[in-house]
């Protein structure tokens, strides 16, 4: 078993890296944030997880072992393939779907492609005992319905889930209504 990576970054290409190991090149899918987060040529280490198939082997990295041991819950769960497991760690930051998981929140999940309202349910009922604590960690609020909402409305808009939830993290906690929340959401896109 392949346990970790660590090499140069040959190349970024849609959803993996090319990580140059003493000449032999490497692909890693990674979440997103690794990807936005490499440069060419810099050197890189990887957490990994090997996926074997009857006629295919991929190699799945993380920025961190805390990362990789969500994936292998998520992929845990009957229904979750690493292509999903992956997309929700693209989408959410860890804190935010171990967060989305331990306070029932399969509506959040949903809004990732590729993860369906039973596919999220299923995520949420299977590991919301086994993923932590189900309170914010620091710096990160618990999502209220209007969250929800102004998050929904961000995403319709265009904006990623990653995007939506930042602004709405950002926002003062003491404003409650939805468009007031809508409202502030995009002027703090305005001002990046």
């Amino acid at each position: 078993m392949i346990a970790s990576v660590e090499g140069r970054v040959r190349a970024v290409v849609k959803d993996a890296l090319v990580v140059d190991i003493g000449g032999i090149g490497l692909r890693v899918a990674c979440p997103q944030p690794v990807l936005v987060a490499a440069r060419i040529g810099e050197p890189i280490f990887l957490h990994t997880h090997l996926v074997v198939r009857e006629d295919e082997l991929s190699l799945i990295g993380f920025a961190n072992a805390e990362e990789l041991a969500l994936f292998e819950q998520l992929i845990g769960v009957s229904g979750v393939g690493p292509r999903l497991g992956l997309a929700l760690l693209s989408a959410l930051p860890p804190d935010a779907l171990r967060l989305a998981i331990g306070q029932e929140q399969p509506d959040l999940l949903a809004r990732v492609p590729g993860i369906g309202k039973k596919t999220a349910q299923k995520i949420v009922l299977e590991l919301k005992d086994k993923i932590g604590p189900a309170a914010a960690p620091e710096g990160l609020a618990a999502l209220t319905e209007a969250d929800a909402a102004v998050i929904d409305a961000l995403t319709a808009l265009g904006y990623s889930i990653v995007e939506a939830q930042r602004a709405v993290q950002a926002l003062p906690r003491d404003v409650t209504d939805v468009e007031e929340q809508l409202r502030r959401a995009l002027a703090s896109f305005s001002r990046t």
